[in-house]
């Protein structure tokens, strides 16, 4: 392994540490606070949310009309349908709850669009009064600086309050591009539906094509930086590492300045400056998307295979585990063997597998929390339990369904 263990606990190695022992799950709380606690919670999110949509919807339809809305949300959604499927691939071998990706959704769209909304005009007209031209000052000092603020602000609210769900960089990169994405789609229907009731079809499809074809990924590409910040520190959760998601804001802030000043300062020499800063921002951008996947690849394997060393895992499983193309391949055989409950359990064997090592890496790192070992000792569980509904127990390395073909990734149990 290339990663030695960081601690020993009572003489053992960390193998002998990993090896599984079968141990009592520490109980619930059996009281129904729990209960109502989440039903406060999902109560006051889903009243903030609704506010946010009434009061969007009444000032974009005021502003644009209802043509030009419902204009703007149909061209703005081919936008979201570049964008959100670019953060699912990213995110696909370890895949962040659906839950918090809604609430990074809309709390972009909804809380951070009706905050920049108010704040931006603000800002306006206090550059307006120091006698500075206000839509120069907006685009390039205040929308910056209050649009990354507030749409930081939900990625940061995941941070502390999901921390479990919130385990490295990919995870940062994914909330953070889609709540900005969420951003972008609201921005972008009041761009388009308000070029459509002043220019018409003309001026809709010269936003559409500047907005929603050149430059989709402007705001995840701003907001991405403050992610991928605190996901560097997903682990190291104290003050001394402050300074460090304060850079990613500061950077997106930068970048979202230089982005707007390119725009607004350049007239027509903006294709100019789009091949010369904007494409290059972007290439930036896709190389870091790649970066963070091919990490989170190496991380699985590094863990599954610590795994396999004690007898969880085959190395052809680990194989499969870790490339999305053989998980495909994989899921497609167990439905072909035992129909669609086992391409289910094989779906389960994946996700749980994927769980297993994130919950490895924080054992290793020293999380304290209690929640992790007995997290490990139920997904080992769990994982056993649905291999045993695709494949039927065979030696370790052996890959073959009973009177079948091998199965990809030598798909076996392992003999207790």
């Amino acid at each position: 392994m290339s990663q030695q263990p960081s601690r020993q606990s009572s003489g053992q190695s960390w193998q002998q540490q990993m090896a599984y022992q079968p141990q009592a799950s520490v109980p619930g709380n059996a009281t129904v606070r729990p209960r109502l606690r989440r039903a406060l919670q999902t109560g006051v999110l889903v009243t903030v949310f609704a506010l946010c949509a009434l009061f969007l919807t009444a000032t974009i339809t005021g502003a644009t009309g209802l043509t030009g809305a419902l204009l703007g949300i149909l061209a703005a959604s081919t936008a979201i349908g570049i964008v959100v499927p670019v953060f699912l691939w990213v995110d696909r071998l370890e895949a962040e709850p659906a839950r918090l990706l809604w609430f990074a959704f809309l709390w972009g769209a909804l809380v951070s669009t009706v905050g920049a909304l108010l704040l931006n005009q603000f800002g306006m007209a206090f550059f307006a009064g120091l006698q500075v031209d206000p839509m120069l000052a907006g685009a390039v000092v205040v929308a910056p600086a209050v649009e990354e603020f507030l749409k930081c602000l939900g990625v940061l609210l995941i941070f502390l309050m999901a921390r479990r769900e919130f385990n490295g960089v990919v995870d940062g990169i994914v909330y953070a591009g889609v709540a900005a994405a969420g951003f972008a789609f609201v921005e972008n229907i009041i761009y388009l539906g308000m070029s459509y009731s002043e220019l018409g079809t003309p001026g809709l499809l010269g936003v559409f094509v500047v907005r929603c074809l050149m430059s989709p990924f402007a705001h995840p590409m701003f907001t991405v930086c403050f992610g991928l910040a605190l996901g560097l520190i997903a682990h190291r959760r104290s003050w001394p590492y402050a300074l460090v998601p304060l850079g990613g804001y500061l950077l997106a802030v930068f970048l979202h300045a230089l982005w707007n000043f390119a725009a607004v300062a350049t007239g027509e020499g903006f294709f100019l400056v789009y091949a010369v800063v904007q494409v290059p921002l972007f290439v930036g951008f896709v190389t870091i998307l790649v970066w963070a996947r091919r990490r989170e690849s190496r991380m699985l394997r590094e863990y599954l295979t610590a795994y396999g060393i004690n007898g969880w895992f085959s190395p052809a499983e680990v194989a499969m585990l870790v490339s999305p193309g053989e998980r495909r391949r994989a899921r497609a055989w167990a439905k072909g063997v035992g129909g669609r409950q086992a391409a289910q359990s094989m779906r389960a064997f994946q996700d749980e597998a994927t769980e297993l090592a994130v919950t490895r890496k924080h054992l290793n790192r020293g999380d304290r929390d209690p929640a992790w070992p007995v997290r490990e000792r139920s997904l080992l569980d769990s994982v056993q339990q649905h291999r045993m509904a695709f494949a039927a127990p065979v030696s370790p390395g052996t890959a073959r369904h009973p009177g079948g073909p091998a199965s990809p990734g030598g798909v076996g149990v392992r003999q207790q």
